[in-house]
């Protein structure tokens, strides 16, 4: 009956529209008073969910995210996509997915991604002869990269959702392989719908050109560098490496490209701030959720549930599989790692699932939940970049669906593609 209180208030909470931070913050609440667990304890567990140091690291790599994106670097990325690809039948698609790639690098978010690429992409590729509903549904799903490609903000959310015994470091470099073999797998799909339909070929960029995007680029991307350099030498950690790489995309924007106004940057951090400040009481009222869900050993009956179903690993990795897509159909990204992952973790971890094995599976199942109706944020950005509907979106997506799916059972059922780095580098 406490698990009902506490799973029962949250969803009628959501139901009634309330957004889902303060459901989750009521719900527990709630939960709470019916256990007879003294709220001052709850209000200590809720403080303490946002007393770490490591969560810096949110904040700092959304600010150098928005500073590139607005500074230019899409565009840039573009040009640079186009030297290295555009001269391919249906090679604007191709620009557009290698671009989600180079700029999921520095933004690490699939809706910054789509918003950014997308308003470069979308026209040029609807003026080059594509249909806008293709060039739609190229620019969302080539961003889902981006929730696997260093520095993934959800990574950090699922490493602390985890109770922080997970490296940061680690959950970045397993999501190098995951994340590329997505943009190829895109890559291969629109190159047979290109040829099938007929796309226009583009044209090579002259070499004093391509020089020119190549080096603009490299500016921005040398962010990559500076987060994964230095936190696998050992210079900085991953909370150090966001502020260090916060200062150099100030100084990239504002010295080298110069194509941001100072008056802007204050309506910038203001931007941040609130973002910032949503995901920060989102988590600090799961650190809530999940201490009443601990008391209701709701975990542990969720663990036995699962081992009554069946004692396979990759059974029960199929069946999560499957319960995730639904999910993310239904819930945004961040609350879906905070309240599924105290509950999903010890299940696989008795199954002996590594767990950053088990942080690829779940990033990707949430990341294809970000495409999808009725509640996904990045398919919502996207229509409205491109000026289209859901509905002619959803009619022609299923090939790139069927495609994310086909990555999500690659990593899920081999291991070695998310743990080969990290092993690599410990």
């Amino acid at each position: 009956m406490d698990i009902f209180v506490l799973i029962g208030s949250f969803f009628v909470l959501i139901a009634v529209g309330m957004p889902v931070a303060y459901s989750m913050g009521l719900a527990t609440i709630v939960a709470a008073l019916w256990v007879g667990i003294p709220l001052e304890a709850v209000m200590i567990k809720i403080s303490d969910g946002v007393a770490k140091f490591s969560l810096l690291a949110i904040p700092f790599f959304v600010l150098a995210g928005a500073i590139m994106a607005e500074g230019g670097m899409a565009r840039r990325l573009v040009a640079f996509a186009q030297v290295l690809v555009g001269f391919i039948r249906g090679g604007l698609s191709l620009v557009n997915i290698l671009a989600s790639s180079l700029f999921g690098c520095i933004s690490g978010s699939s809706v910054a991604d789509t918003s950014s690429i997308g308003t470069v992409m979308i026209p040029q590729m609807e003026k080059a002869g594509y249909p806008r509903v293709f060039a739609v549904n190229v620019t969302i799903t080539g961003s889902v990269q981006a929730i696997l490609i260093p520095p993934s903000h959800n990574a950090v959310i699922y490493s602390l959702a985890a109770g922080g015994s997970i490296s940061i470091a680690s959950l970045f470099l397993a999501g190098v392989l995951p994340g590329l073999l997505l943009g190829l797998s895109l890559i291969v799909l629109c190159l047979v719908i290109a040829h099938r339909e007929g796309y226009p070929r583009g044209e090579a960029v002259p070499l004093r050109q391509a020089l020119r995007a190549a080096g603009e680029a490299l500016w921005g991307l040398f962010t990559v560098v500076i987060i994964l350099g230095g936190i696998l030498s050992g210079v900085f950690t991953a909370t150090e490496s966001a502020a260090v790489a916060c200062v150099w995309a100030f100084l990239v924007t504002m010295l080298v490209y110069r194509d941001y106004r100072w008056r802007d940057l204050p309506h910038l951090v203001h931007r941040v701030v609130k973002t910032v400040a949503m995901v920060m009481i989102l988590i600090a009222f799961a650190s809530g959720f999940g201490y009443i869900m601990a008391l209701t050993q709701l975990p542990a009956q969720v663990t036995q549930f699962f081992l009554t179903l069946s004692d396979n690993k990759y059974v029960i990795l199929l069946l999560i599989n499957v319960m995730l897509l639904v999910l993310g159909c239904l819930m945004d990204m961040a609350p879906l790692i905070l309240i599924s992952t105290p509950i999903l973790l010890p299940v696989v971890l008795k199954f002996g699932v590594d767990p950053v094995h088990f942080g690829m599976i779940m990033l990707i199942n949430l990341g294809i939940g970000l495409v999808t109706p009725p509640v996904g944020a990045t398919l919502f950005v996207g229509c409205a970049v491109g000026k289209v509907t859901m509905e002619q979106v959803t009619r022609t997506i299923w090939p790139f669906y069927l495609a994310m799916i086909t990555v999500l059972m690659l990593v899920t059922f081999v291991p070695a593609i998310s743990l080969a780095l990290p092993n690599l580098f410990r």
